[in-house]
């Protein structure tokens, strides 16, 4: 049985995470979605919430998927998981540059672990979580990138925290 992790914080969760998912899905015969906490990344939404987030997205997608929070070096995680493959999306150069470095790291870690790039659609490879909530904290509309339950989501949270245009 091939098991693949993708790994991510998944803050929020958008158009470009769910695309790698659907078409990672595809290789592997069991998904899991690996929500890691990232403390340099100041989260807007906590552990439990993105787990749950990304639950609710993922449910509509077909395939043997699960979500699993975890805090732990992706290589000893894929490994409790009896994952070999680790998907990891690509939207450019600078992606590119920093997952190489990484996937080399992982590799000195644990050999038996591959990892699996996959490049994002053109449409959806200017999509980060991080320009997502900044364009929502400048009152910016959001509902391309993610999905309508997610951007609601996200403007509630950019409301209770205040927006930068002092609306």
């Amino acid at each position: 049985m091939k098991i693949g992790v993708y790994p991510g914080t998944f803050d929020p969760i958008t158009r470009g995470h769910m695309d790698i998912i659907e078409r990672g899905a595809k290789f592997v015969d069991k998904l899991i979605i690996g929500v890691t906490t990232n403390a340099s990344k100041s989260p807007m939404f906590s552990d439990d919430e993105r787990l749950e987030m990304v639950r609710r997205e993922v449910a509509k997608v077909k395939g043997d998927i699960e979500v699993v929070g975890f805090n732990s070096l992706l290589v000893n995680f894929a490994e409790q998981q009896g994952a070999n493959i680790v998907i990891r999306g690509i939207r450019g150069v600078t992606d590119f540059e920093y997952e190489y470095q990484l996937t080399g790291m992982n590799r000195q870690l644990n050999e038996r672990i591959e990892t699996v790039f996959l490049m994002a659609d053109v449409e959806l490879q200017p999509i980060a979580s991080r320009l997502v909530k900044e364009i929502a904290f400048y009152g910016g509309d959001i509902g391309k990138f993610v999905s309508e339950n997610v951007r609601d989501e996200v403007v509630a949270r950019v409301n209770e925290l205040g927006r930068k245009d002092g609306v």
